[in-house]
């Protein structure tokens, strides 16, 4: 994974430099509650079996020890229906996790709970046993904290120091998201189905590389057009490997 020099995150510039936030390196991995369990469900407007998925996003997003997002991908376009929350950056995604995996193919509904465990998600009790056998294990993995706060017309993401340092680079992902999304669906196997999801990443970005040290991440506001209310912070071993860190921010309503 080659270092990065400098970040582009679409029209914003990250500005990564050492933080007066790294005072709490020492201090915040033993008063830091565990982190949230990190789901994505790959899913899609055109498969009739995801319906019951994004139900369970919707079900789990209320929790306060899970991050849930929803991730529409484009591949099930095909079948008669241009899935309208879906992006390339979403498929793509799904596409590295299936070969990090050694998996033979892709499908929908599909979860991927902290980076480490595949299960089909419109089956109940799998989710939830996979949920909670990650909840039970974070507790005593270490986490790396994340720090997000809006200012003025920018989000500040800081990672602390780590005081047992890294082998191995770390690998930031930030995602902006919408709290809310329905559509009536007019064609393909969900035909005249209203559909409403949770927390859909509407953008997906890789923004930068860590390896142990105090980063400090500046993003504005306003992207364009693109509408979120919400960003969540990803620190993820290997790209796709197993989920280092994560955390969540509600943000009003954004629009250039």
């Amino acid at each position: 994974m080659p270092a990065l020099r400098s970040i582009t995150l679409g029209l914003l510039v990250a500005v990564l430099t050492q933080t007066a936030w790294a005072k709490h390196a020492d201090t915040g991995q033993k008063t830091t509650p565990p982190r949230p369990v990190l789901l994505e469900l790959f899913t899609s407007q055109g498969c009739s079996d995801c319906p019951a998925a994004d139900r369970m996003v919707t079900e789990l997003a209320g929790r306060d020890d899970v991050i849930a997002l929803s991730l529409p991908i484009t591949y099930w376009d095909i079948l008669g229906w241009k899935d309208t929350f879906a992006t390339e950056a979403n498929t793509r995604r799904q596409k590295s996790y299936a070969q990090l995996m050694n998996r033979s193919g892709i499908y929908t509904p599909q979860m991927i709970i902290d980076g480490r465990i595949d299960v089909i998600g419109n089956q109940r009790d799998r989710v939830m046993q996979a949920v909670a056998l990650r909840r039970g294990a974070v507790g005593h993995e270490t986490s790396i904290p994340i720090l997000l706060r809006k200012i003025s017309n920018r989000i500040e993401i800081a990672i602390p120091r780590n005081a047992k340092g890294s082998k191995s680079a770390g690998t930031i992902w930030v995602m902006r998201t919408l709290a809310q999304g329905s559509v009536s669906v007019g064609d393909g196997e969900n035909r005249n189905r209203q559909l409403t999801y949770t927390n859909l990443v509407r953008d997906l970005q890789r923004t930068g590389e860590w390896r142990g040290q105090a980063m400090k991440i500046d993003l504005p506001l306003n992207v364009g057009k693109l509408k979120y209310d919400g960003v969540v912070v990803i620190l993820q071993a290997e790209d796709f490997g197993p989920v280092l860190g994560a955390a969540a921010l509600r943000i009003s309503d954004q629009r250039s």
